[in-house]
């Protein structure tokens, strides 16, 4: 494990969502929540890092627990974070000000936005514990449309970095189904677990393949062409898997955190898949980007922000 490891205590927040800057290499976000997003209100970091370490370069105040991040695709500037009270908030990390704007349709909390990769679209997509998925415009204030065929809560809503207008969820009611935009009702839908399916994403060069990540502590990837059985299983977490990414340089790497405290390397393609256990958190891991600048570099967050650097993940 390389020493190029670095910390920032953030005390009384717990970290849900990390995010990599896709413009500045050493700029890193985090939304948090107080009480572990249960009660009190939330805190957007925007962090810089350096080789001294990390430092807040600016903070955000919300009333309610923060629980995703993504950064706009249009400008270096612009994020958006989603929240339990419903709503979604468009920043701009050169104001010090607050949100440029609120977007308030969902009725319960909102786990998951992402904003699309495809250059010009300009769509955001939120998924609810209200078991719908809204498609956004940051410069229209109402939803585009509302997807709707989740039996229970959505935890996880990402686009495909391959198809424009298509995107994939995760749910409470063990399914991941893909959607397009051009349609309102799901294109395709996976039974992947017996158990409630935490988070997905979609592999960087493969844009048939999927891996989700459930209460059953198992990772699995699915084919799309061939849903019928996953391509992979990856085991060794001991409790539920809360977040899962697809390496940007690597087609076989991904990463995953659990709530095992853990921060777990996988490289599918090989027998022994497991590539490296990273144990430093202290408390649920829900939180975790890879860099899109260095292929060893990854970002996990719970109530301290971690950033490290190891050589294994190249696989």
């Amino acid at each position: 494990m390389s020493a190029a490891a670095r910390t920032l205590r953030v005390p009384g927040r717990h970290g849900y969502a990390a995010e990599f800057s896709p413009y500045l290499p050493g700029r890193l976000a985090c939304a948090a929540a107080q009480h572990y997003g249960i009660a009190g209100c939330g805190t957007l970091l925007i962090l810089d890092q350096n080789e001294s370490g990390l430092r807040v370069f600016r903070s955000f105040e919300w009333n309610d627990g923060l629980f995703d991040v993504t950064w706009s695709e249009n400008n270096e500037h612009v994020l958006v974070t989603c929240s339990g009270d419903g709503s979604l908030q468009l920043w701009d990390t050169a104001k010090a000000a607050g949100p440029l704007q609120v977007y308030k349709e969902h009725t319960q909390e909102v786990y998951s936005v992402d904003w699309s990769q495809t250059r010009g679209e300009q769509l955001m997509v939120s998924g609810s514990w209200d078991q719908t998925i809204k498609l956004w415009d940051p410069t229209v204030g109402k939803s585009l449309c509302t997807f709707r065929g989740h039996e229970s809560v959505i935890y996880s809503t990402i686009w495909s970095p391959h198809i424009p207008g298509c995107f994939a969820s995760a749910s409470g009611d063990q399914t991941l189904r893909i959607w397009d935009v051009k349609s309102t009702g799901v294109r395709i839908v996976v039974p992947a677990h017996q158990a409630e399916i935490l988070s997905c994403d979609w592999c960087k060069y493969n844009e048939n393949l999927l891996v989700t990540g459930a209460v059953d502590c198992s990772l699995r990837g699915w084919d799309l062409r061939n849903v019928r059985q996953p391509v992979f299983e990856l085991l060794g977490h001991t409790y539920a898997i809360r977040r899962v990414k697809f390496s940007p340089f690597h087609a076989s790497v991904l990463a995953s955190c659990s709530y095992d405290f853990s921060v777990r390397f996988w490289n599918f393609s090989n027998p022994d898949p497991l590539l490296e256990t990273v144990e430093h958190h202290t408390e649920f891991t829900c939180g975790l980007d890879l860099s899109l600048q260095s292929p060893t570099q990854f970002f996990a967050d719970e109530l301290t922000v971690f950033i490290q650097s190891s050589p294994n993940i190249c696989g």
